[in-house]
């Protein structure tokens, strides 16, 4: 009788937890399941870094941030990130950087990514992707202990709307969007062959970490490739005197060669993850070939030539030979490229366009229904 008792309990949990997964769901305009994801859990570099190397290691100053917020948000653009056009996109607010301890919110989220953050170590930060993962479980375990405490104590209700919800940690999503600056940094101080070799260790981390997070209950990945850091400014000015080593885009074909290569095998990896954990949802996003679309078309696009940049030195203005560095263009959003390295709110807005809706996405989901569906396309 003990027995049976037992398996009644565990057919009606599993039958519950079914039920629930279908009544979080929402219906959206087009009549699919939105999966109304209640938080995002963001881990990356400067490309989607909200406010965590300005609050712990050098303050991002004035003028970004200038186009859309009005003031520095932590962010290396004149305006908006991807992450914060996915934030847009989910109807949820843009994310607190964990590591900043000023005006955070942390009900719908937290952003670990740092500015320059590679995968593993070295790198040119200390925020290295496990730290990442560290930081992660040691906020989801303090939030865990003081959500109940203060809920059990009935403590002030406005300290409790500041934490994440216990039970949404396995509904949130979890995107990824690192790994440039591992290639950037083997490019800048070992060989293209070096950077080569090293790929298979770099994307070797992943799947550690990813079993990590499921093991913590996460079941929801958005997993961005690298992009093209053959077309970013910086890389091309270096190659300028020697034109054939640019493609007939103006990138550095050697490096984005690199940054395919490393597309290809976390493109196989996030296959295997789906084979071994078959309960977790992932969507490799190919935002390689979104940039560099948007590279290839700049002019038909609106922008002016890639490989010139809105703003250079950003952080610190000075005078030269009479010019006046880390003054803004007087159109930022005419250039794909902020500040030589990262892309401006006009190039982040077209590619999230891109991205979000599933077209550039393994399976092809739109992020709203990425929670979904399993199907990989070969």
């Amino acid at each position: 009788m003990m027995g049976f008792s037992w398996k009644l309990f565990y057919l009606i949990g599993i039958l519950f937890w079914g039920f629930s997964q279908r009544w979080r769901t929402v219906e959206s305009n087009g009549g699919s399941f939105s999966c109304g994801y209640p938080a995002i859990y963001n881990f990356g570099d400067s490309n989607s870094d909200t406010g965590g190397i300005s609050a712990v290691m050098f303050e991002i100053l004035s003028p970004n941030g200038e186009t859309f917020f009005g003031h520095p948000a932590g962010r290396a653009c004149d305006g908006r990130l991807i992450i914060d056009f996915i934030a847009e996109n989910l109807k949820l607010p843009y994310l607190s950087a964990y590591l900043d301890s000023v005006g955070t919110n942390f009900w719908h989220g937290a952003n670990f990514a740092t500015g320059g953050s590679s995968i593993r170590p070295p790198g040119y930060s200390p925020f290295n992707l496990w730290v990442q993962i560290s930081q992660f479980i040691q906020f989801k375990a303090r939030t865990t202990s003081l959500y109940n405490q203060l809920t059990l104590n009935r403590r002030n209700p406005l300290t409790i709307s500041n934490l994440p919800r216990p039970a949404e940690f396995s509904q949130a999503l979890y995107t990824f969007d690192i790994g440039q600056n591992d290639l950037a940094h083997g490019f800048q101080y070992t060989t293209v062959k070096q950077v080569l070799a090293s790929i298979p260790d770099i994307i070797g981390q992943l799947p550690q970490v990813i079993h990590t997070l499921y093991n913590e209950g996460a079941r929801f990945f958005w997993v961005h490739n690298t992009g093209p850091i053959g077309c970013l400014p910086v890389s091309v000015l270096y190659e300028m005197s020697k034109p054939w080593n640019l493609d007939k885009n103006g990138c550095v074909r050697l490096q984005n060669e690199v940054a395919m290569e490393f597309n290809r095998q976390l493109k196989d990896m996030i296959s295997q993850l789906r084979a071994q954990l078959p309960f977790a949802r992932f969507t490799y996003v190919d935002v390689y070939s979104a940039k560099y679309t948007l590279v290839s078309d700049a002019k038909n696009l609106g922008f002016v030539e890639a490989v010139n940049f809105c703003c250079g030195n950003c952080t610190k203005k000075g005078m030269a030979n009479g010019t006046v560095y880390g003054n803004p263009c007087n159109h930022p959003s005419k250039h794909i490229s902020w500040d030589g390295i990262h892309y401006s709110q006009a190039a982040n807005m077209w590619v999230a366009e891109r991205i979000l809706n599933g077209s550039f996405s393994d399976p092809p989901l739109s992020i709203q229904s990425a929670c979904h569906n399993q199907t990989t396309i070969l």
